[in-house]
């Protein structure tokens, strides 16, 4: 058959070996429906990872990460292997390797690509596969959960380390905000101040990690923290920064400081208040935490975080033994005195 690679196979029995050329006639067939059966021949792994890089994650919002990632995907010796050869053993003995060097959910996030992209090949490219073979391979387990929260003396310290640095006090009213709301560092730094209504107390956010847009009830203190960005900025223009850009088509942005100054920020300033192992992410973690312990309910709290599962939102939740305790005491029938 034109543009089909010669087979060749023995068998015992001609039945067999009738039944086996019919299968290849019939994948040929519906080859030429999607394009050259020769393809999976001479398409490496490589060339799909870096076509999906190129052609699909520059419309991705975490793009510049994703695009990194599958060039490195593609510089391993696993990508060299044509796409008719590449099998589920080869795929699993890639994930082993990698869990060698990396965490499990990078293996994670790797395999997935991987599938993703094998995926769009065949429907979309016209290489035509008998199967995906990421698909069966068995997906790493990944134990990420954190159960870190702020407490109420380590807010204190954070935000006195915060004053105490001169490079660093731009860092208080993001420090409140990211407690009083739950939004996530990339939230906050895209938005505007057309974005706020402080009279009414709530921030738009154009467009979340999940593609979402939502509006923002703000506490008196996230107002208070917001009021005390403007008024700087008012007078001397003390929280813009040459990192970041201070305009977007919505107008002029609140926080005009990139993810990298933030991050360092927020190293030395956990350093100041020896606060250890704690995280920037962690503070969405507190502040959903807190929306729970003040009467929200899941709907509530997952509305304002902008969860669409609310069984993701579940492991932001982390309530207080001591704030349990007094609920059950509170609702405990012995704790009644007689009349």
């Amino acid at each position: 058959m034109k543009g089909t690679i010669p087979r060749c196979k023995s068998f015992d029995r001609r039945a067999d070996a009738a039944a086996w050329a019919a299968q290849l006639e019939a994948e040929a067939n519906r080859a030429r429906m999607v394009g050259d059966a020769s393809l999976p021949h001479r398409v490496t792994l490589e060339d799909v990872l870096l076509r999906y890089r190129d052609q699909r994650s520059p419309n991705k919002r975490g793009a510049r990460s994703e695009q990194a990632r599958l060039t490195a995907m593609a510089r391993r010796s696993i990508a060299q292997c044509t796409l008719a050869k590449l099998t589920s053993s080869q795929i699993a003995t890639y994930r082993d390797e990698r869990l060698q060097e990396v965490a499990p959910a990078t293996v994670l996030r790797e395999l997935s690509l991987m599938r993703t992209a094998l995926k769009v090949a065949t429907i979309e490219w016209g290489i035509l596969l008998p199967y995906n073979p990421v698909a069966p391979v068995r997906r790493p387990t990944v134990r990420n959960e954190r159960s870190r929260r702020v407490h109420r003396d380590e807010e204190a310290r954070l935000l006195e380390a915060c004053e105490a640095g001169r490079r660093s006090n731009w860092m208080k009213p993001i420090l409140m905000l990211a407690i009083e709301t739950a939004m996530r560092r990339s939230e906050m730094l895209a938005l505007t101040w057309a974005d706020v209504d402080l009279i009414n107390r709530t921030a738009y956010v154009r467009r979340s990690k999940n593609g979402d847009a939502r509006d923002i009830p703000l506490s008196r203190r996230a107002v208070k923290a917001l009021q005390e960005v403007r008024r700087v900025q008012a007078d001397d223009g003390a929280f813009e920064s040459s990192c970041g850009d201070f305009e977007s088509e919505h107008g002029r942005f609140v926080f005009s400081f990139t993810a990298s100054a933030i991050r360092l920020a927020f190293e030395r300033i956990r350093t100041r208040a020896r606060c250890s192992n704690l995280r920037f992410h962690d503070l969405r973690r507190e502040a959903v935490t807190r929306f729970i312990e003040r009467g929200l309910n899941l709907i509530e709290a997952a509305h304002i975080s902008g969860h669409r599962d609310v069984r993701m939102l579940r492991r932001y939740v982390v309530p207080q033994i001591s704030t349990l305790l007094a609920k059950l005491d509170a609702c405990d029938p012995s704790n009644t005195q007689p009349a």
